[in-house]
Parts: C-alpha cells; sequence; structure tokens
C-alpha cells in the first residue's frame, strides 16, 4: 500500500486523491489575471454622494468576483456632465471646501455652489477620491478616474460602455 493519509473510512493516496467538498482554494487575483474594462457615466440629475460611492465601488473593483483588496481590480471610469450633478437638502449653499497651502492663514473656504460654477468636475473628484483607500493603491486607482463638466470626452477609442445604476 502507499503511503498516504485517512479520509474518513478510505486511504486517499497520490492515485486515488478527490477533493473534499468541504475545502475550497480562494482564488485570488493578480495584475496578470485582472482585466480593465471603460464605463461612461453620466451625472445629469444625479445625486453627487449616491453616484460617488457606485462609481468609487466600480474603480476599486468591489463589482467583480474575483475581487482582492490589496490588487488593483478596478474600471476605468468616465464621467460626463459633471456640472449638471445635484445636491439634496441645503448641501448646494450651506457645504464648504475646504483648501489650505501649507501656509499660515493660507486656508480658504469655498460653497458648493461656487465650486460648481468654477470647477464642477473637482466636486466628484473630491467626493470619490474620499471613499477610495488612502495608500498608493487607492492613488493608483484614483488616475483611473476621468472627469469632464460637458457631455464630451476624448476616450471614444476605449469603446466604453454605458454605466447606469
Amino acid at each position: 500500500m502507499e503511503s498516504g493519509f485517512r479520509y474518513g473510512s478510505r486511504e486517499l493516496t497520490s492515485k486515488n486523491i478527490s477533493m473534499s467538498k468541504l475545502h475550497f482554494v480562494t482564488k485570488h487575483a493578480n495584475a496578470a489575471t485582472v482585466q480593465h474594462n471603460w464605463y461612461v457615466v453620466d451625472g445629469t440629475n444625479q445625486t453627487v454622494g449616491r453616484v460617488c460611492a457606485k462609481i468609487a465601488a466600480v474603480l476599486r473593483g468591489k463589482n467583480k468576483v474575483y475581487y482582492t483588496p490589496h490588487v488593483d481590480c478596478g474600471d476605468f471610469v468616465i464621467v460626463i456632465n459633471a456640472e449638471k450633478v445635484v445636491f439634496t437638502g441645503k448641501k448646494l449653499d450651506e457645504k464648504d471646501y475646504l483648501t489650505f497651502s501649507g501656509y499660515p492663514g493660507g486656508q480658504k473656504s469655498e460653497s458648493a455652489r461656487n465650486l460648481q460654477k468654477r470647477r464642477p468636475e473637482q466636486i466628484v473628484e473630491r467626493a470619490i477620491k474620499g471613499m477610495l483607500p488612502k495608500n498608493r493603491l487607492g492613488r493608483k486607482m484614483f488616475k483611473k478616474l476621468f472627469v469632464y463638466a460637458g457631455d464630451k470626452h476624448e476616450h471614444a477609442a476605449q469603446k466604453p460602455q454605458p454605466l447606469t445604476f
């Protein structure tokens, strides 16, 4: 008899090994196995927080079966019509965006209404960046986001698919 180990009442050897139904191997994604897709999202009449949370999940790759936290499994996302996103309640007037230059007295505040007039893509970018991991992997994921104020984008060659929520 070959040397093997017992599994229940039978002897398992290299000739008759079969996989147990109780033990499974977890598949982990790596850079070679991940496939990155391109999606386009229309921000018209979408609530800022809700649409950004879903986009952040796609950027992280949480919509994929083989999601692995330490690997960049996410897809590329193009957001168009960023100036048409909406805020709920009084956030348009009461929400403030702060910037700090690092110098004494260098903190500036701007309301959401003014920022939406001046740089509407900044609102979506800052919301999504806050939902991504704060490490080098999160910075890599953020580079796969492209936000445009109008309905035109220069990524037609990648053939992005529409992403609806």
